[in-house]
This record gives structure tokens, C-alpha cells and sequence, in this order.
């Protein structure tokens, strides 16, 4: 695939109903409301989308929906996280039909394994993937960290393109090192030091909530105003701390999207109980004065 552009990528809440199937309206309004406030890509089934708790049907009518509403105008990439290469496959046989750019991959996340078997995991998936594979690193979920050593030798493979991490060390060990390995980083909280070394692509499910504060904050970066871009990103990092104290975080999520004009549920669906008024006053009021409404 062709190289990345540099900018923000947005990790897509997935919005459902009480049964846990698709509300395809909100998930079209997210994906056309991400583009629009300039969105480089965007992330199906990551972490923000709650991909490990989406029932399958759901799972493979998200991908149908995101495809045909993204059509091409910019990178599509959809995590198909399980737990053993049979799994993943499965779920990419589901999926492959449709028009999306890239397969999204944690290590496996219930239990762990040495380096040399995540890095044949990941091997035997991307023999077997139509689609680029970008890796995940999310140790804080998965307990198994991907590590530069295990980079030096998952980059040779020809059908594994680049990795999502939030780790400023391994980005500037790939950025040196291996120029041709897309680094999507996702420690926002850092992002306008992460520029000092070259980073210029950004990934993180916030942007999904925050579409004018992402908007405003890469333009900033690039118009190299870093005094305007650590504002922004300070009001995207203001809402998710909001909801990090207030919520459960992804319940908290869902209060916000609902108030962007996305119904839906998009936490699990323990989490999720009942309507909550106060909280989702709350957010309200954290929105208006960062300026999402």
C-alpha cells in the first residue's frame, strides 16, 4: 500500500443497540463527521471500538457499513484481535469481501508467550491476510509487550506494514532505523514532544469525540504554532480525564457521542445500565468549554 500521510487517525467507537447489533446511521455520521474535521484515517474495531466484546454478526456488519460509507476516501484499517491465529482468521474470512486497507493486530491478550511465538503468530496471520497487517502494542490489555528486537525481525515479512504504539522509545528506534515501517503513535498526552523526533502520524479513539479540538490541534502542528497545538490536544486530553474521573470512562464515552448527535451504546454492555442525566450533564458541560459543542 501506498505510504501513510502524516495527521491524526481516529479509533472509531462502534455505536449499538440494547441487543448489541449495529446502529449504522451513528457509525456513517462518526465516520463522515472524522473526515471532515480532516482525519488522516481511521481505526475500525480498536480498543475505543470495543472490538473483543462485539458479537460476530455485529462485527462483520461494522466493517460492511465502514467500508461502504468510508469508500475509499481515506484508510480504513479493522482490528481483528482474538487470541490464536485460527480466530483471527476466522474473523478475517468474515470481513475480507469488503473494502478496507489494513489488518490491526494485538498480541494475544488472555494469556502469554515468549517472543518467538508472538512473532510466529504474527507471521502466520500475515501469510494468511489479504490485507496489510499493522501490529498493536497495547501491553497495559495484553500483558505482552512488542518489542524492537521483535520489530527488527516481524518488518521483514512483506505483508506486515507497520505498528500502533504509544511507546516513545520503540517510534524513535523505528523512525532511525526502519524508515519504511509506518509508526502510528498513540501517547497523545506526548504528542507535541513526539514531533521533535519526526512522529507525524497520531492514533487514539479521543479524536472520535473531539473531531473540532482534532481538527484545530494537527493544523496547529503543522503550522508549527505548538503554543495552539498543546492547547487543543490539553482540551482533548481535559475530556478524557473528565471521563476517566466521572465515569466508567466508556460509559462516559457514550454520553459524549450521544450529545454529538451519535445514538448508541458504546461501552460493553455490563457497563452500560441505564441512562445516567447527571453524567451525561456533565460531559455536556466539559464539551461546551473545550468547544466540541
Amino acid at each position: 500500500m501506498e505510504k501513510l500521510k502524516k495527521g491524526f487517525y481516529t479509533a472509531l467507537g462502534t455505536p449499538l443497540d440494547k441487543n448489541g447489533d449495529l446502529i449504522a446511521d451513528s457509525l456513517v455520521k462518526e465516520i463522515n463527521m472524522q473526515i471532515e474535521a480532516g482525519a488522516s484515517g481511521l481505526l475500525l474495531m480498536g480498543s475505543m471500538g470495543i472490538e473483543a466484546t462485539i458479537k460476530n454478526t455485529a462485527y462483520k456488519e461494522t466493517v460492511r457499513v465502514a467500508a461502504d460509507a468510508v469508500a475509499g476516501r481515506v484508510p480504513l484499517f479493522v482490528g481483528a484481535m482474538d487470541n490464536s491465529v485460527e480466530r483471527v482468521k476466522e474473523r478475517i474470512d468474515m470481513i475480507k469481501e469488503y473494502n478496507f486497507d489494513g489488518v490491526v493486530l494485538t498480541t494475544p491478550f488472555y494469556g502469554t508467550a515468549p517472543d518467538d511465538q508472538l512473532i510466529r503468530f504474527f507471521e502466520r496471520v500475515a501469510d494468511y491476510s489479504p490485507k496489510p497487517l499493522f501490529l498493536y502494542d497495547l501491553a497495559v490489555v495484553t500483558k505482552q509487550k512488542i518489542t524492537y528486537p521483535m520489530l527488527e525481525k516481524l518488518a521483514k515479512h512483506p505483508n506486515i506494514a507497520g505498528i500502533k504504539s504509544g511507546d516513545i522509545v520503540l517510534a524513535r528506534q523505528v523512525k532511525l532505523n526502519m524508515p519504511d515501517f509506518e509508526f502510528l503513535f498513540s501517547n497523545i498526552d506526548i504528542f507535541d514532544v513526539a514531533l521533535s523526533y519526526g512522529i507525524d502520524k497520531v492514533l487514539d479513539g479521543m479524536f472520535s469525540a473531539t473531531p473540532k479540538n482534532a481538527e484545530k490541534f494537527i493544523k496547529a502542528a503543522w503550522d508549527g504554532n505548538m503554543a495552539d497545538c498543546s492547547k487543543y490536544l490539553d482540551n482533548i486530553l481535559k475530556l478524557r480525564d473528565f471521563w476517566i474521573v466521572n465515569g466508567p470512562l466508556m460509559f462516559a464515552f457514550t454520553q459524549a457521542m450521544n450529545l454529538l448527535g451519535m445514538d448508541g451504546i458504546y461501552c460493553n454492555d455490563y457497563t452500560y445500565v441505564a441512562e445516567n442525566p447527571e453524567l451525561k450533564a456533565a460531559v455536556e458541560g466539559c464539551m461546551k468549554k473545550i468547544g466540541e459543542l
